[in-house]
This record gives structure tokens, C-alpha cells and sequence, in this order.
């Protein structure tokens, strides 16, 4: 790739030319640096699937806590607090490194720190301290979520805006996909049941793990430390990364005063603000949406972790072929096009599963019998009908991240991608409490009049405000420009 840029004296504008930037989006696909960058995602995916929300999550409340609801508060201040890290440190991290110039080795600098976390958190066993778990918890979250923000950021010197779009949801799709390789194998062959003893292919755990110590749930985090230090490897082999900069510690020093230039001159650039502030209002909705989903029909229909878990596993699989479907449309239509279908594809999945009751779906319009006993999961018609405005969010979800991702590494340089990814995160974790506060609060204050049904179907009402906010703005922002300027 050769890459010969100049700056026009007096005027500001930056030319970029490349013999890259017009060939076609498909030849993106044929080069060894973007599938060494695409590997990436699905290197990553499995800790996020399989140790933060699955399998070693449930593990850490149900049998490393010694009561459900002391494990549920433990967790969930393990993930504020990692929350709080990425959102303050993304930012500096994105300006110090612009400045550094190579991306690789702060991505091997965290995956050092994940890995190790990875690791030790085999040793935490039932009636060992919760502190110790939560720490390496956050630890390993913090790095995972730092290695995102500079592995983003080598997207615009990748690729030209033509093959953004594609390439990240394609990137996307191949991370779900790990993700679900590694879940399934984690609960078909490690994860055994502490009732039988057995996974969920009725067999005994491999390496005669114990399921009374949750030895399959902690092993996971290991083999999940495994799989990422084993496919990050192309990445650091094949994929071109910047040259280097100034020295790390002059980074450092300038890298505060990038950073508050960032937040002034980001609000000279109208589009950009406008897209991210879309973005943090949908993006809480998504969020609220998945995590969430599963919950409120959990509390609705009684299902137990396996009804659960599939509903999550149907979601992921649904979405690996959304996200290449959407990839094409967004080499051809644009991520502002993909962006606003999949606002529109969640608010019909909020509006259907607000309108299923145990008996009913469509506010009424359909009914069901009872289920006969010994119908199996999701053996309701409403259960049923759940699962199939399930479908739309797994339709969706996994597009709107990686267009908005495309979105937003269209519309910056490469010198400055790392320092603008680093705002990208802080803005998408900064307000990330307001949908599930919004669910909650409407719930409560439901719960005065309604029954719990009724109460929990209005609290998840509240998030169709944000899908309509975030659709209403994105319609009034400009698109990412869909060519490299020249």
C-alpha cells in the first residue's frame, strides 16, 4: 500500500491519496491485513459471551457468592466500576496514542493484563474471597474494552470509506460466531449441571472437572485468555499498523491537552457531534434492550438458566448472517442507512414483546391456550411469539454496533482516529445508565397501580422514547462521507 499524503499550506485541508481507495469493497476481503484486523473481533468475543454474561457471570452469582443476591450486587459493581474506568480512561488512552503512533503495542500491552486476569480467575473457587474475583474481573474488562478502542482505530488507515461499512460487520458477524463456538463448546463439554453432573449433551465434563467446585464455569476464563492470545496472533502478524511517533512518555504529557482540544473542536464539527450524541441515546436503548430482554421474559414466562441462555444463543445466531447481509448494505446504501433500519427493526421487537402477556401477544389481537404439561422450553404460544420479536433484535443489534463503528471511523482521519475512538467509548458508556433507570423507574412507579406483568411490560415501554430520540436525530444528521475525500 503505498500512501502519500500532503497538506495544502493555508488552507488546512488534507489530501490523501492511495492506491487502495478506489478499488472495489470486495477487494478488501482479499487482503491478509483485513482478515488479520478481522480476527480481532472474533478473538475477543468470547470473554464477553462465555465469562462476563453466560457462563462463568451466572457461576460467580449462583456459586462463588454465597447467596444470589450478595453475587448480583458484587457483579454488578464489578461492571460499574470497569464502566467507569473505560469511560474516563478511553479518551486519554485514544489521544496519547495518536500521538505514539502505533496501535499494536498498546493492544499487546492490555492483552497481557487480560490474559493474566483470565487466568487467576481459575482460582476462584466457592468460598473464596468475592474482592479478589471482582478485581480480576475488572481488570480483564478494562483491557478488553481498552484493546477495542485501538483495534477501532486502525479501521480508517485500513480501509477507504467504501470498505468500512462492510468490513466491520462482517468483522462483527465473525466475532458473534467465535463467540458461539465457544459457548457452545463451554456448556456442551465443560459446564456440567451441579444437579446431574452432567453438560448440557448429558455428558460427563471433560478433564473430569468438577461441576459441585464450578471447575467447567472457571475454566472457561482461562480457555477464554487461550483463545484470544491464539487469534489476536494475525492480527499482530499480517495487519499494517502506524509508524511510530513521538516517545511514550512526550505522549503522554501532550495527550491531556489533545484530549481537551478534542472536546472543544468536536463540537465544530456539527455532524460528528450530532451522530454521537444519536448514538448515546439508541445505543443505552440497544443496551438496556439485550440485557434486559432476557430478563423480562425470565420474570414473565418462569424460565430457568436453559431457556434463558438459549433465548441469548438464538440472538447471536441470528445476528452472524444480519451482520453480513448488513455489511453489503452498507457498502451500498451507507451506515447512516443501516443505522436507521435497525433503529426501526428494535422498536418493532420493544413494541412486540411489550405486547405479549403470558397468554397473549399483540396486545390481545392473538391468544393462547395453556401449554400442555411436558411441552419442553418455549413450549407457549406466547413464549413462541416472544422468541420471534426476539429475532428482530437479533436482526439488529449486532448491525447498529458495527455501522455505528463504520459511521464514526468514516468520518475521522487516521492521525487522529485513536483520540476520536476514545471519545467514540466514553460517549457510548457516559449515560449508559439512564434506559435501565428509565426501565426501572417506570416499573416502580407502575407497580402502584398495575400488577407485576403489567408493571414489568410498561417499565420496558420506556425504551421505545429512546429508539425514537436516537431514530429522529440520526434522520436529521448528515451521513458519513462514503468516498475518501481527494
Amino acid at each position: 500500500m503505498h500512501l502519500a499524503s500532503s497538506l495544502r499550506r493555508g488552507t488546512g485541508t488534507l489530501h490523501v491519496t492511495s492506491d487502495h481507495l478506489t478499488r472495489d469493497p470486495r477487494s478488501a476481503l482479499r487482503r491478509p491485513g483485513v482478515w488479520g484486523w478481522m480476527a480481532f473481533d472474533f478473538a475477543a468475543q468470547p470473554f464477553f459471551t462465555v465469562v462476563i454474561t453466560f457462563v462463568f457471570g451466572p457461576y460467580f452469582v449462583s456459586q462463588l457468592a454465597s447467596d444470589p443476591a450478595t453475587g448480583q450486587a458484587w457483579w454488578s459493581l464489578a461492571a460499574t466500576i470497569a464502566g467507569v474506568i473505560v469511560a474516563l480512561g478511553s479518551p486519554f488512552l485514544g489521544a496519547v496514542a495518536d500521538r505514539a503512533g502505533p496501535r499494536k503495542p498498546w493492544i499487546a500491552f492490555f492483552a497481557a493484563f487480560k490474559i493474566a486476569a483470565l487466568c487467576l480467575l481459575w482460582f476462584a473457587a466457592p468460598g473464596s474471597p468475592l474482592v479478589v474475583a471482582v478485581l480480576l474481573v475488572v481488570v480483564a474488562s478494562v483491557a478488553a474494552e481498552f484493546s477495542i478502542v485501538f483495534n477501532d482505530a486502525m479501521m480508517p488507515r485500513l480501509l477507504n470509506n467504501r470498505e468500512i461499512g462492510r468490513v466491520s460487520n462482517i468483522a462483527w458477524g465473525i466475532g458473534y460466531a467465535g463467540g458461539i463456538v465457544f459457548l457452545v463448546g463451554a456448556l456442551a463439554f465443560l459446564a456440567g449441571s451441579q444437579e446431574t453432573g452432567r453438560t448440557l449433551l448429558g455428558l460427563a465434563p471433560l478433564f473430569g472437572l468438577d461441576p459441585a467446585a464450578g471447575e467447567g464455569s472457571r475454566a472457561t476464563a482461562p480457555l477464554a485468555a487461550l483463545w484470544y492470545l491464539v487469534f489476536i496472533l494475525p492480527m499482530f502478524f499480517l495487519t499494517p499498523d502506524r509508524p511510530r511517533g513521538e516517545r511514550v512518555a512526550a505522549s503522554v504529557r501532550k495527550g491531556l491537552g489533545d484530549l481537551l482540544a478534542t472536546f472543544r473542536e468536536i463540537r465544530q464539527r456539527k455532524p460528528l457531534f450530532q451522530f454521537l450524541i444519536a448514538r448515546m441515546i439508541y445505543q443505552d436503548g440497544v443496551n438496556a434492550l439485550v440485557v434486559l430482554g432476557g430478563a423480562f421474559a425470565a420474570g414473565m414466562f418462569g424460565w430457568t438458566l436453559t431457556e434463558s441462555g438459549l433465548f441469548g444463543i438464538i440472538l447471536n445466531v441470528v445476528a452472524i448472517p444480519s451482520c453480513f447481509a448488513a455489511g453489503m448494505l452498507d457498502a451500498r446504501f451507507g451506515s447512516k442507512a443501516v443505522v436507521t433500519m435497525a433503529i426501526l427493526c428494535l422498536s418493532a421487537a420493544t413494541i412486540g414483546i411489550i405486547s405479549t402477556s403470558p397468554d397473549s401477544a399483540l396486545f390481545g389481537f392473538l391468544t393462547f391456550a395453556p401449554p400442555d404439561g411436558g411441552g419442553g422450553v418455549f413450549a407457549s404460544g406466547a413464549e413462541k411469539s416472544y422468541i420471534v420479536f426476539g429475532l428482530l433484535i437479533g436482526l439488529a443489534f449486532g448491525p447498529i454496533q458495527a455501522s455505528s463503528r463504520s459511521w464514526m471511523a468514516k468520518s475521522v482521519t487516521p492521525d487522529e482516529a485513536g483520540r476520536y475512538f476514545g471519545f467514540y467509548a466514553f460517549i457510548g458508556r457516559a449515560t449508559s445508565f439512564l434506559a435501565p433507570a428509565a426501565v426501572a423507574g417506570a416499573t416502580a412507579l407502575a407497580a402502584q397501580n398495575f400488577d407485576p406483568i403489567a408493571a414489568s411490560r410498561i417499565g420496558m415501554a420506556s425504551l421505545i422514547v429512546f429508539f425514537v430520540v436516537g431514530f429522529v436525530l440520526v434522520w436529521r444528521t448528515p451521513g458519513p462521507p462514503e468516498t475518501n475525500r481527494s
